[in-house]
């Protein structure tokens, strides 16, 4: 019942929710309204501006050419005289007027044909002598000073200029002149201006809006997938269900494929821990029977005769062995499989590491011939780490050593290619088979299971060489031919002195972890541990007196 109750809470908030698709859209449209608002504030404020100071220049032009044509009328300045001046005669014949005055003539007709301006002359007893149309303004605030201002005053709201008029001497007052301007023509420049960029500003977020859903539901795609894909997988954690690989380059993609490479690393860890469990579960069958099979014996009536009860401890305890055995290198092999997320830094000279081991086995089987044809003359890096490489040496080694019965004899060569190092082990031992070949780096593989365990083999050897060699992305390889012997090659990528200065560098910048001692396995490379009852063995070095576990095995 809770769990329902909370999964409609869940719904619920889902419903209630805001998508990211829906943010990025209205966060588009509310900074593009903002952007175009301010664009359009200054747009408009601009244009506004330049209107009016040509509507204000009009007003200013219209009383100058008042002036010029009523300030020569001397004493003559009333309604006649200002009404011929202003509005001259269209029937006037020809040559009666200079061309300066047409020039007035027509920049008055001009000025006065705007139905927004309105012409009032005042004699100098302030009486009103000429008007162009009626006026809107009842009561003139004469003034000495020539003006233009902005007025409202009932129905009308424009720009008024006022002057006065002087004779052409300067010396007498004529009257006045006033002209009105309602700015009509501006009036109506602004209000088409303002439904523009009203339809342009809701166009814009329409738009934006628009886009930005559509862009956000295309760049957020990877992201629905990625979340159908932890939903599948939520559901059933062996679901091979993934992200879909795209083209495009960008992080999103990259978020993809990380997550993608996540689940592949999870699968392998549950897919190691299932295969562990059953491999240990298998091998450890027989171990457990025999030695239950003696206990019961012993039980029953072994443990009265001497005979029967040291057979029988001594079997159960070689089978004990056994199987600490098999532990011990199921563990190496899983600490194998999952180095490739650590020491990614580590460089170690393979020429250094490949003398040594050599010197380290001459050493141990004096009975035996090693070979060692070295073609390298300089040190040859490789990005592994000097454990790992030792370990899978002595692995290959500790094989040919245990096969080569009739020619102890064994060869081991060192070569460096464009921008490889390669490592070859040869013996001249009882070899493999085709069918063999194929399968000898399967775990728990033996090519003579009942052979294979009188030597101590569990068949995980050469998986542990092939998991570490191909966890520094190397490649190993067998030839091998019945009755002939085998050949082992390893192949690394060599580092170059810029690469490998880099690494260096990179490892010594990270803060020193405890630096992993090689994996404690009874392969004949444990050389970080020390047995109880023992003294320490040397590094490198593969102890004599441990059992071998490495017979053409995996």
């Amino acid at each position: 019942m809770t769990q329902t109750s909370s999964e409609n809470n869940q719904l619920i908030r889902k419903h209630r929710r805001l998508s990211i698709k829906w943010k990025w859209a209205l966060g588009t449209a509310l900074g593009v309204f903002i952007l175009f608002l301010a664009f359009s504030g200054l747009l408009y404020r601009g244009f506004s501006g330049v209107l009016y100071n040509q509507e204000r220049n009009h007003v200013s032009s219209t009383l100058d050419t008042v002036l010029s044509r009523v300030d020569n009328l001397q004493g003559h300045f009333n309604k006649a005289t200002v009404s011929s001046a202003l509005q001259p005669s269209l029937t006037q014949p020809s040559g009666s007027v200079s061309a300066e005055s047409k020039l007035y003539q027509n920049s008055l007709i001009t000025d006065l044909s705007r139905d927004s301006t309105t012409v009032v002359v005042y004699d100098a007893n302030r009486k009103q002598v000429f008007s162009s149309r009626d006026t809107q303004i009842t009561a003139p605030e004469f003034s000495s000073k020539r003006t233009i201002t902005a007025k409202s005053q009932g129905a009308f709201d424009g720009l008024v200029g006022f002057s006065p008029i002087y004779s052409v001497d300067r010396h007498k007052l004529l009257g006045y002149v006033q002209v009105t301007n309602a700015m009509g023509e501006y009036k109506n420049a602004r209000s088409k201006l303002i439904a523009i960029l009203t339809v342009l500003i809701i166009s814009a977020v329409f738009v934006a809006a628009l886009f930005g859903y559509i862009l956000s539901a295309y760049l957020l795609r990877p992201v629905v997938a990625l979340n159908d894909t932890i939903r599948a997988v939520q559901s059933d954690p062996q679901s091979e269900e993934r992200v879909p690989v795209t083209k495009r380059d960008d992080e999103l993609a990259d978020l993809g494929n990380l997550f993608n490479d996540m689940l592949d690393q999870m699968q392998r860890y549950i897919d190691q821990q299932q295969q562990f469990v059953e491999d240990v579960s298998h091998e450890l069958r027989t171990p457990v029977a025999v030695i239950q099979g003696h206990i019961e014996m012993l039980q029953r009536w072994g443990k009265d005769d001497p005979t029967v009860l040291n057979e029988s401890l001594s079997a159960a305890m070689q089978e004990t062995k056994r199987m600490q055995s098999l532990v011990a290198e199921m563990l190496d092999l899983t600490r194998a499989e999952q180095i490739e997320i650590t020491l990614n830094n580590e460089t170690t000279d393979v020429k250094e590491v490949v003398n040594q081991v050599f010197n380290d086995f001459k050493m141990i089987h004096p009975d035996f011939t090693f070979i060692l044809d070295d073609d390298v003359s300089k040190p040859a890096y490789a990005q592994i780490y000097r454990n790992h490489l030792e370990q899978v040496l002595i692995i290959l080694l500790d094989n040919a050593v245990k096969y080569s019965v009739k020619r102890k004899e064994i060869h081991m060569s060192l070569a460096e290619g464009a921008s490889t190092v390669e490592i070859a082990v040869q013996d001249f031992g009882e070899g493999l088979s085709e069918e063999n070949v194929k399968r000898v780096f399967n775990r728990f593989y033996r090519v003579d299971k009942a052979r294979s365990r009188n030597k101590g083999g569990n068949g995980l050897g050469l998986s542990i060489a092939r998991r570490l060699i191909e966890a520094y992305h190397g490649k190993i390889s067998i030839e091998s031919a019945l009755g002939y012997g085998s050949v082992f090659q390893i192949v690394l990528p060599l580092l170059s002195e810029q690469e490998r200065q880099q690494l260096d560098s990179a490892k010594a910048a990270t803060a020193k972890p405890k630096t992993p001692a090689m994996m404690p396995t009874n392969l004949g490379a444990n050389q970080k541990t020390e047995d109880a009852d023992s003294t320490p063995s040397a590094p490198g070095v593969y102890r004599a007196g441990s059992p071998t576990e490495h017979d053409h095995e995996s």
